[in-house]
């Protein structure tokens, strides 16, 4: 072993927080094993924060031998479809995940309501006649206590009795709610009397039309935990001021101590994690749908190229804390860049095109080119690449006035074609505006890079053959919005204010035609352009390709 190896070795193993919390039971004997759970709403589709919260938990139980249950959170019948079910199943699967159980919340419900009742005959509960807004303004303030409800003292037969018939169906929406009595006056707000249940007369996507009320998340989330036996049940940040309450309800009904933890969610430059607004954009025709590869969603990061292995490199760099902080999205560009640079196989495209005339080249003549997929591996796969007369160049890669150093096609200057000769411009054809449209240039047969003699030139430039080059829609896609932090919008201003109107750019190229039998199944890269992924709406007579990160970028990870 090297020294630096060994040192490397030697050097304590880094845990997080919550790692250090796991270890610490595991070595008390507190639990056997442990068992964590992913509880997303079934409201829409996952997104980069979520993938940050199902690394987290998946990835803590196979570290230390447990397993992790999806668990849906589906007690709000209103917002909840088997699409997202669907959705969520697929995007956990596609990060490589699999669960131990996949579970409901709306598979207790008969159980939180027998314990509801258990409340009721303890007197640790009531049913609440008064309105949404009266119950809003009676929790007082963090300065001034609550204000009990005039129904907080019925007998617990009334309130059996009436909660009962709210099961029945018996009242409308909104007429009457079940709370927790604990404490109008306690300094943590979550205390005063919390909902326990609402009316909703609607039909649940699982359980159809058997229930007509539906229990609250606080009510609901600590007990599921418990059921399963989860030992370390993992939320965000936001939820650090429910987790008293989380305890209170479990403690109260003596069932198995499952506890909350918290860590800080993902906050990403130029990004929002807002299913509200993302749902918003989806409906107002903003975005083409909740995959479009703009969107932060799991299903449009897959479109637009993301792999999963470059989202894990992302959540494992950033970490797992206590404090909430604005990631840069280069870091998660960075991230995308090293894996695909490793496995993506590579093809040029030309999408500025300029003609280029090979002058002394033969007419008909045909050369084809053994080229490697991905130059990391010279002695692994190639694809062949036609040359000929009349090929296409990107029109930044020519310069009529150029300056000392650039090192590309400049008039009787030279470059080398990649993979190809190296090829001198001997005249410069322009149409009647003035707009250079063809570079007629003439190549040096003895620079073949196999057969010929080296000769080195400081310009290397990519280019497809003419009669060879397929036409593909190229999607290059940028920020979705301008500002940022968008948690920062000014009050007076709106957030589809600081939408990026250059975040879709629609054009054509010209491709080398291996491009189009490339069945790889991860992004390519366009040769000196950057990272493309093949679209779903492609057909035979429109291949469709997205960008999925530009090639390089300054930034660099600390």
């Amino acid at each position: 072993m090297d020294t630096e190896s060994k040192v490397a070795a030697e050097e304590p193993r880094k845990v997080n927080f919550i790692e250090e919390i796991i270890e610490a039971d595991l070595a008390a004997g507190k639990f056997k094993s442990i068992m964590t759970r992913f509880p997303p709403e079934p409201n829409g589709y996952l997104h980069l924060g979520h993938a940050k919260s199902i690394c987290l938990n998946f990835g803590l139980a196979e570290k230390y031998g447990g397993a992790t249950n999806l668990r849906y959170d589906d007690t709000n019948p209103t917002k909840e479809d088997t699409e997202y079910v669907d959705s969520i199943k697929e995007d956990i699967a596609w990060l490589g995940f699999h669960w131990d159980k996949e579970l409901y919340a709306s598979d207790y419900f008969d159980q939180l309501y027998e314990w509801a009742e258990e409340m009721i005959l303890k007197g640790l509960a009531y049913v609440d006649d008064q309105t949404q807004e009266e119950i809003r303004l009676g929790r007082g303030t963090v300065d001034k206590p609550g204000t009990p409800s005039p129904w907080r003292d019925r007998s617990p037969e009334e309130n059996l009795k009436l909660f009962r018939e709210m099961k029945a169906g018996k009242y409308a929406d909104g007429e009457k709610v079940l709370r927790a009595k604990i404490d109008m006056a306690h300094p943590n707000m979550m205390f005063r009397d919390p909902l326990m249940y609402r009316i909703k007369h609607a039909s649940h996507h699982r359980t159809g039309d058997k229930w007509c009320i539906y229990p609250m998340y606080d009510y609901t989330h600590g007990q599921c935990d418990s059921i399963e036996h989860i030992t370390h049940s993992i939320c965000t940040l936001e939820f650090d001021v429910h987790r008293p309450l989380y305890d209170w309800f479990i403690e109260t009904l003596g069932i198995f101590p499952s506890h909350q933890y918290e860590f800080a969610r993902l906050n990403l430059t130029y990004t929002l994690m807002s299913k509200r607004k993302l749902l918003e954009l989806v409906q107002k025709g903003l975005v083409s749908g909740w995959d479009d590869p703009r969107m932060p969603t799991l299903c449009g990061v897959r479109r637009r190229g993301y792999t999963p292995a470059s989202l894990k490199m992302f959540c494992d760099k950033i970490g797992v804390s206590k404090r909430e902080q604005l990631i840069d999205l280069q870091l998660l560009e960075w991230c995308v860049r090293q894996d695909l640079n490793a496995r993506s196989n590579r093809y040029m495209v030309v999408q500025d095109p300029i003609k280029v005339t090979i002058t002394n080249y033969p007419e008909d003549k045909v050369e084809w080119f053994d080229c490697p997929l991905n130059p990391a591996e010279p002695e692994g796969p190639s694809r062949k690449v036609p040359f000929s007369r009349e090929i296409l160049i990107d029109r930044a890669d020519f310069m009529e006035d150029a300056p000392k150093k650039f090192f590309r096609l400049r008039p009787d200057g030279e470059v080398r074609l990649k993979y190809t000769y190296i090829i001198k411009c001997d005249e410069v054809v322009k149409d009647e505006s003035g707009k250079v449209v063809e570079l007629r240039c003439s190549y040096d047969p003895t620079t073949h890079p196999k057969s010929g003699e080296w000769r080195s030139v400081k310009g290397t430039i990519h280019w497809v053959s003419v009669p060879h080059a397929r036409e593909i829609e190229i999607r290059n896609y940028d920020r979705l919005f301008t500002l940022p932090d968008m948690s920062e919008v000014p009050e007076d201003k709106d957030y589809k204010d600081f939408l990026n109107p250059d975040s879709l750019v629609v054009g054509k190229g010209y491709a080398e035609p291996a491009l189009l039998e490339d069945a790889s199944g991860i992004a390519v890269q366009f040769e000196r352009t950057g990272y493309y992924m093949k679209d779903p709406d492609s057909t035979p007579d429109n291949p469709v390709f997205n960008r999925t990160v530009t090639l390089k970028d300054s930034y660099k990870p600390e």
